[in-house]
């Protein structure tokens, strides 16, 4: 065992303990995480109705863009913290997370003025209808205001984890959404403010998430970011977005499927009984708890980044092996529970988030039933994923990340409607979702026979150093 491994936890703590130490906070913090849309989405369709939900249907891409440069730098910027503690490197450590601080800020307060200054050709972009684009110009204008403070949460939670407290992260988050279902419903039911309240319930949570964060790094990490030093470093921020490009394909992946998803279901919607505003409305739903389920398996994905990637640079292949091992298997275990959830109660799921249009319920319980056919595949994927991510092989887990929205679904859903119709972009997400997973298997099982020669070439140098010490 090497010395960096003898003197911090993530190198000798059995990695079932660690696990539970990192991995919960941050499913938690992910968790929590995708709840401030799905409160906002429940408390909008009891309070406005399927318009509201399809007006924050709408906005969804700008969500995902801001949670791809989030992981941009919060993700890539995690990893690359992680092998340097692992090379016992501490002070570029610190650099990096104060590199990655100030591009939060510096690329949160960009995107809101540009969003702002061309708000409503992006609202057509991602598909809102004369009927939806006001109640999605008020929900927008408000978010993109909260992107800076959005952009530091998402960010240094990432960055959090790797100093070594998860939990800080996840209180972080957890207190923004507490706050947030605090206000919505007092924001939509009693100041009648409507889909503008319940933006201005989620971006007032944000701000509390990115200040504790923020006062953590400034005042009590161990990663300290400090005044004095407080500037970029290029080569550093270089390196970060490599490590994070994997993670931030996903998510701008996620963005472009969600704007050719959103007009297809517009276009094809409308030329059925079901309408393109109900199918609009219908789908957001169906994806906001698929969002629940994928960032169960995120987290449980980011909790083992810190482990594999200080081990990597520790040179501890079967650490790397067993914290593979045990993600993956936790994270399959909640995509099948989701599955089974999915195709056998999707009436209750839908309930929730209330409607008394039949036409509205009937589809979305069909597009529920349909799209995610194959989502018990998700886990196995998004922890192979960031393992590639966290190991330092960005091109790999570049490729994966492309491979079920930008390489697969994304075109399913642009050919099999003119076949198929409206059930056409339903038939693609299982297509997908089964194709990539198989994929991303074959890169798995080369991957396993690669680190099983890399621990016998260990095994066999530690065996012949005990042979070679005196009696």
């Amino acid at each position: 065992m090497s010395e960096a491994s003898t003197k911090n936890i993530l190198g000798y703590y059995p990695v079932g303990k660690l696990m539970r130490m990192f991995a919960l906070p941050a499913v938690i913090s992910m968790l929590v995480n995708s709840i401030y849309n799905i409160v906002d989405q429940i408390f909008i369709g009891w309070g406005v109705g399927y318009l509201g939900n399809a007006a924050t249907t709408v906005a969804y891409p700008i969500v995902t863009i801001v949670l791809s440069v989030g992981t941009l730098l919060g993700a890539g910027g995690s990893a690359y913290a992680a092998i340097k503690l692992g090379e016992k490197h501490v002070k570029e450590a610190e650099h990096t997370v104060t590199t990655v601080f100030i591009l939060l800020v510096g690329v949160g307060i960009i995107m809101a003025i540009g969003g702002l200054l061309f708000l409503d050709p992006i609202l057509k972009l991602f598909g809102a209808t004369s009927n939806v684009m006001g109640y999605a110009r008020d929900y927008t204008s408000v978010i993109l205001i909260g992107v800076p403070f959005n952009l530091i949460g998402i960010g240094m939670s990432n960055m959090a984890r790797t100093d070594g407290s998860p939990k800080l992260a996840m209180y972080s988050v957890l207190a923004g959404c507490i706050l947030n279902t605090i206000l919505d419903p007092v924001y939509i039911f009693v100041f009648h403010w409507g889909v503008f309240g319940a933006a201005v319930a989620t971006i007032t949570s944000q701000i509390i998430s990115a200040v504790i964060l923020t006062h953590y790094f400034f005042r009590k990490s161990n990663m300290r970011i400090r005044i004095n030093a407080l500037h970029i470093h290029f080569n550093i921020a270089r390196k970060a977005v490599i490590l994070g490009v994997s993670s931030c394909i996903t998510q701008l992946a996620a963005t472009i499927l969600q704007i050719v998803m959103n007009n297809s279901l517009v276009y094809y919607g409308d030329q059925t009984t079901v309408g393109g505003d109900v199918a609009l409305s219908a789908m957001g739903i169906v994806m906001k708890v698929s969002m629940i389920l994928t960032s169960i398996c995120i987290g449980i994905g980011i909790g083992s980044q810190p482990i594999l990637g200080f081990n990597r640079g520790a040179n501890n292949p079967h650490r790397i092996k067993e914290t593979y091992i045990k993600a993956v298997t936790m994270a399959t275990i909640v995509a099948t529970i989701g599955w089974l959830l999915c195709m056998l109660i999707p009436d209750v799921l839908l309930s929730i988030f209330g409607s008394n249009d039949a036409n509205f319920f009937a589809f979305a319980q069909k597009c529920m039933r349909l799209f995610m056919l194959g989502v018990f595949f998700a886990g196995f994927q998004i922890v192979s994923t960031n393992y590639f991510q966290a190991t330092g092989q960005p091109a790999k887990a570049s490729i994966l990340s492309m491979m079920r929205q930008l390489i697969l679904l994304i075109p399913l859903i642009l050919i099999l409607p003119t076949k198929f119709g409206l059930d056409g972009v339903l038939y693609a997400g299982p297509i997908a979702d089964i194709s990539s997973g198989l994929i991303v298997l074959a890169f798995i099982i080369h991957e396993m026979k690669r680190l099983n020669r890399w621990i016998k070439e260990n095994d066999d140098k530690e065996e012949g150093q005990r042979e070679t010490q005196p009696a």
